[in-house]
């Protein structure tokens, strides 16, 4: 291989040896880390904001961004408890039955507010990020005035806590089951489908992918749903975890999930970007998080830490640009 192809392929799998390097680091400094109960918890742990992630992957590489995550995970947990809570007096109906309704309803909400966020967005040219801040207030108020401020507790039927606590086997965490199954379903699609396809056209050039053909519209109301039913998916695991649904569910995971895909190598920009990556970005959060839980690494110092490996994963994506050009 020439030199340029074995410097392209380095900086192409950058994230990767980078995780290596940390999981090597960490046998070393701590025997507790690499087995594999620790290693079911880091995808445990990240499997909710994994999920997520893969949905923000689409909305990002199509140039847009979706910063209402959060409350719609607070949201999508409260609809579904206060179904379970009021429907089975109301109706006389059983919990279960119950249930399945509030996570239609929740999946339906999530679905109409990723078109409110394309239509605004494609229609009125409004910027993304001012559309879904927005959002972020308006589902988070919703959601606590849902609950009435306080969470609703132990309503849910047994099949649904073991979204968030069951396991396959007995051993591998149902939710991380989860989070693999989304990473194969995204992988597919942005892979081998004109949807795909049209997802990277549309964060390249929206003007162009329009004269070619492709319904910009139509693609933007997809990636904003995408990352809506996903939010829903993950405030159902999340509500799972705990057996209750609260508006505080999901604040701040805006901040991690964009950091994931930024991590693995998404462009801010739009028009670049893989599942895979966005995988690695999950992961290398998860064991940089998990890491400094073991090395008694104080919560506020996290902060700083996560910070700092968002700003150097820009640094690195517009250096692996400016290098590949």
């Amino acid at each position: 291989m020439s030199k340029n192809k074995i410097k392209n392929l380095l900086l192409d799998h950058t994230i990767e040896i980078l995780l290596v390097l940390v999981v090597i680091i960490m046998t070393v400094a701590t025997p507790t880390f690499l087995t594999p109960a620790n290693i079911l918890n880091i995808f445990r742990n990240q499997a909710m904001k994994g999920v997520i992630a893969f949905g923000m992957t689409l909305v990002i590489i199509s140039g847009q961004i979706d910063l209402s995550v959060g409350s719609q995970v607070a949201l999508s947990g409260v609809i579904i408890a206060r179904f379970c809570q009021d429907l089975p007096a109301a109706l006389g109906i059983s919990t279960d039955a119950a249930c399945v309704i509030g996570i239609a309803a929740a999946v339906v909400s999530s679905i109409a507010i990723g078109w409110i966020h394309a239509f605004l967005q494609h229609k009125f040219n409004m910027p993304a990020f001012i559309i879904t801040l927005a959002s972020l207030n308006l589902l988070y108020g919703l959601a606590g005035r849902i609950c009435g401020g306080f969470p609703i507790a132990n309503v849910f039927p047994g099949w649904f806590t073991q979204l968030g606590v069951g396991s396959v086997f007995g051993i591998i965490p149902i939710p991380a089951v989860i989070l693999v199954l989304i990473f194969v379903i995204c992988y597919i699609v942005m892979t081998f489908t004109t949807t795909g396809r049209s997802v990277y056209a549309v964060g390249g050039n929206a003007e162009s992918a329009r004269l070619s053909g492709i319904h910009v519209f139509r693609t933007k109301i997809i990636v904003f749903a995408a990352v809506q039913v996903m939010c829903v998916l993950a405030g159902m695991m999340h509500s799972a975890q705990v057996a209750s649904g609260s508006f505080s569910f999901g604040r701040g995971w805006e901040v991690d999930v964009i950091s994931a895909v930024v991590i693995g190598g998404t462009s801010m920009n739009g028009g670049i970007g893989k599942p895979w990556g966005t995988l690695m970005g999950i992961l290398f959060l998860g064991v940089i998080t998990n890491a400094m839980t073991l090395l008694n690494v104080g919560v506020y110092m996290q902060y700083v830490v996560k910070g700092l490996v968002m700003v150097m994963a820009v640094f690195l994506s517009m250096y692996q640009a400016k290098a590949k050009a």
